[in-house]
């Protein structure tokens, strides 16, 4: 069951966004208790010089200025810790993600919070999330040899320990609208429950 849902939106485009259509129904299908909402067409500033000199500073030792240049990352990261699902509408642009997706999470995956350096190598903080991906893209194919979107957004998912990943596509747009409509139809009637 799922009780609260993050749900991203990283497309420009607005109500014209397919990959937001596609999260509306996504998010319709799992009927959550709370859905908290990050639109990151709306700006998420860059990591920069300030922000990692802040964030290598021990918690305690943080002035004023560089808390409140963490504030922003510290709320991002509570209203993840707060879901148990993530749903993530997502398009591709210029093979890869949008830059606002890109600082979003560069403003969450902080070591020790998100993840941790063990002598394994890396562990995710974040487990026992699931994170559904509605992708939309003009003319990569999801998953295919020129997708550097999907599968980064995968990587650095299970990076900070979200490892139950499912994609919802409506690809290749425009090159065949039909098959596309197809697909996501396709992987809608298979979304897990």
């Amino acid at each position: 069951m799922t009780n609260t849902v993050l749900r991203i939106d990283a497309s420009a485009r607005g109500t014209d966004s397919v990959s937001r259509q596609l999260a509306d129904e996504v998010v319709s299908r799992l009927n959550p208790a709370t859905v908290v909402s990050r639109d990151l067409a709306e700006t998420v500033p860059q990591i920069d010089t300030r922000w990692l000199e802040a964030n290598g500073t021990p918690e305690a030792e943080r002035t004023p200025d560089q808390r409140a240049r963490l504030a922003l990352s510290d709320a991002l990261i509570e209203e993840l810790r707060a879901a148990d699902t993530l749903v993530i509408a997502l398009p591709i642009y210029n093979f890869g993600v949008p830059s606002g997706f890109k600082a979003w999470f560069d403003q969450i995956a902080r070591a020790g919070i998100a993840f941790r350096y063990t002598e394994e190598g890396p562990e995710g903080l974040m487990k026992g999330k699931r994170a559904i991906i509605t992708v939309a893209s003009g003319g990569t194919e999801v998953d295919g040899p020129i997708d550097f979107a999907t599968p980064w957004l995968r990587h650095v998912l299970g990076f900070i320990g979200i490892t139950d990943i499912q994609v919802v596509r409506s690809d290749r747009q425009m090159i065949d609208a039909e098959a596309s409509k197809a697909r996501a139809a396709d992987d809608l009637a298979h979304l897990a429950a």
